[in-house]
């Protein structure tokens, strides 16, 4: 992983793209590529959608302006890609709404645990004119120096753990769970009779193997693809967190393009918001076919109600000040 300082030496030693994130300099009619980033490796959902989004751009620019795809962390985790975009050191980075939320404050209203009544209704928010507005929240944001482009789906985060299926809330106490380093969620855990144990994801699969920790809470494809079904045997569908994704462009960059380049793009996120949606549904599908032949045990929770009744601490701390889009968002059929 590459902070800023190593970004803008990288970008003066043009292993990065150069000043303004393009691969020569942004005169008149040039060739640009745009450099994005992602932490997910190659044929994942997100990554195929930008890249097609950036055949398209080269389509219809007649090959001026392209995108080059680095997945896997080759430029560094979501901070990191962050941080460069902030900087114009590259164009493109698609990060979870987690990692934005200490830039962009207004989105961590996304981070609430059963904010959504499912992931339908999720993508009916995003697609519509909340969503909008959150994307506008970045762009408008006085120092995060982001473009919001678009939304990316990242499924429903349900719980798995290799000790015994959790079918209600008593099957929950006790058990070590792996939650992504956010105050909220580790106040969620405990919440539910947890004990929330916050952790990189690269170590998740060590600490399930050696008992460091019980369990864990993903989308169905991050504990199939990233081998977490070979050691946790127990899957149990309490979709208690629907985090999206979103595709940001950097702001020093943007700047320097024409209103045209600009409409143009933002029409191909959109296209692109739309295919990563369909890839995602079948990567998921794929996900949990392979759950099954490998004999997972997966337990769906009828009633979410106990569940929802427990995490009432998080959103007496974390809501109050999201309560009007709160509103909204629930409102929305």
């Amino acid at each position: 992983m590459i902070g800023k300082r190593d970004a803008m030496r990288f970008a003066a030693a043009g292993l990065l793209v150069g000043a303004g994130g393009f691969a020569r300099p942004a005169v008149a009619q040039s060739k640009m590529v745009f450099k994005a980033s992602d932490v997910h490796p190659e044929g994942y959902p997100t990554v195929v959608a930008v890249e097609e989004m950036g055949k398209e751009l080269d389509k219809d620019t007649s090959g001026r302006l392209t995108v080059q795809m680095y997945a896997s962390m080759q430029l560094g985790g979501e901070k990191e890609a962050i941080e460069q975009a902030q900087i114009g050191a590259i164009a493109l980075a698609r990060v979870s709404v987690g990692a934005l939320g200490p830039v962009i404050p207004d989105l961590n209203v996304l981070n609430l645990p059963f904010l959504f009544r499912n992931t339908e209704h999720a993508e009916k928010v995003l697609d519509g004119q909340i969503g909008q507005e959150l994307l506008d929240k970045v762009t408008n944001h006085p120092t995060a120096n982001l473009v919001g482009l678009c939304w990316m789906d990242a499924g429903a985060r349900n719980m798995y753990d290799t000790k015994r299926p959790i079918t209600d809330l008593a099957d929950l106490k006790g058990l070590k769970i792996r939650v992504i380093g956010n105050p909220m969620f580790v106040d969620m855990m405990n919440d539910l009779g947890g004990n929330g144990v916050a952790m990189g994801y690269d170590q998740v699969f060590t600490a399930l193997q050696t008992g460091v920790v019980d369990g864990a809470e993903n989308n169905p494809p991050s504990f199939v693809f990233d081998n977490h079904y070979q050691v946790a045997k127990y899957y149990t569908l309490t979709e208690h967190l629907i985090v999206p994704e979103m595709l940001v462009f950097s702001k020093p960059i943007w700047n320097k393009l024409s209103k045209d380049d600009q409409a143009l793009i933002q029409k191909l996120a959109r296209q692109a918001q739309m295919r990563e949606r369909v890839l995602w549904n079948e990567y998921e599908a794929k996900a949990l076919a392979k759950m099954k032949e490998a004999n997972i045990q997966i337990v769906t929770i009828k009633d979410k109600a106990p569940f929802q009744a427990a995490v009432k601490p998080v959103w007496d701390k974390y809501a109050p000040q999201f309560a009007d889009i709160i509103k909204r968002i629930q409102a929305v059929q």
